[in-house]
């Protein structure tokens, strides 16, 4: 049986955690290195058995345990030629064993891991689909400013979907922002609101997704009933029912619930 769970989801840190048949990959390394291995634990997950971990773009709040944590446990890092560029330059790399993602996927702790584009504010930012010893697939597709045909085409018929949904237009435009950081969230570049994000799953519950997790609320911009209602209404309104057509949930800011798929 496959696990997914996200470890620290949110503006302060995202990590999610995905393996089968006790191998694991991390996808994004969002906290300290202490904290990291901390949530591992609570999973029951040493970090000896973390195979690679796969980042999908450089900001902090997906690699700010990345040079300690994968240095020392001597874990390989793999991202886009663009991301690891990046990331060099930052100096997030130094003992690290950094690996270009490949065109044609990676096989890494018993799993086939493919990439896909996504629309972000970085040079080349991505998301990623994990394909399971026992042919399960389950997407991690966050940080977004749109779903474009692209993501639309690699995330639909995977059985689990962890996807963005960031903010409440309404409570954005309404907040404490400046105006330049609300253009940059709503701009296409930016990140994928409750809305645009529900307005993708009915489909994707159609075509195959049955377990969703709505993931990096924005705590400022956001609330995890808003997020999780936003969904609810487009799923129901589209014909499906809880628990009989699809499993939602929202990853909480950290210590997520394992969830099995």
């Amino acid at each position: 049986m496959a696990r997914i769970c996200p470890l620290f989801s949110g503006s302060s840190g995202n990590s999610t955690l995905i393996g089968s048949g006790g191998q694991y990959i991390l996808i994004d390394i969002g906290r300290n290195a202490k904290m990291t291995a901390a949530a591992l634990s609570d999973c029951e997950v040493e970090p000896s058995r973390i195979g690679a971990i796969f980042i999908t773009h450089e900001h902090a709040d997906h690699i700010k345990g990345l040079r300690v944590f994968a240095a020392k446990y001597n874990i390989p890092v793999y991202a886009s030629e663009g991301t690891l560029r990046e990331l060099e330059r930052g100096g997030h790399l130094a003992k690290v064993d950094a690996r270009l993602f490949s065109s044609n996927g990676e096989d890494v702790a018993g799993m086939h891991i493919d990439s896909f584009r996504t629309m972000h504010d970085t040079p080349e930012s991505c998301g990623y689909i994990v394909h399971t010893a026992d042919g399960r697939r389950a997407a991690v597709a966050t940080d977004m400013g749109c779903v474009t045909d692209t993501v639309r085409t690699a995330v639909t018929g995977c059985d689990t979907l962890l996807i963005e949904s960031n903010h409440d237009v309404r409570t954005l435009e309404n907040g404490p922002y400046p105006y330049y950081l609300k253009r940059r969230i709503l701009s296409d570049n930016g990140h994928l609101s409750n809305t645009a994000c529900a307005k993708e799953l009915t489909e994707l519950v159609r075509k195959g997704t049955t377990r969703i997790i709505l993931a990096h609320l924005s705590r400022e911009n956001n609330l995890p009933v808003l997020a999780y209602q936003t969904a609810l209404e487009a799923l129901t309104s589209g014909g499906m029912r809880e628990k009989r057509d699809f499993e939602l949930q929202v990853a909480p800011s950290c210590n997520g619930a394992v969830t099995l798929f």
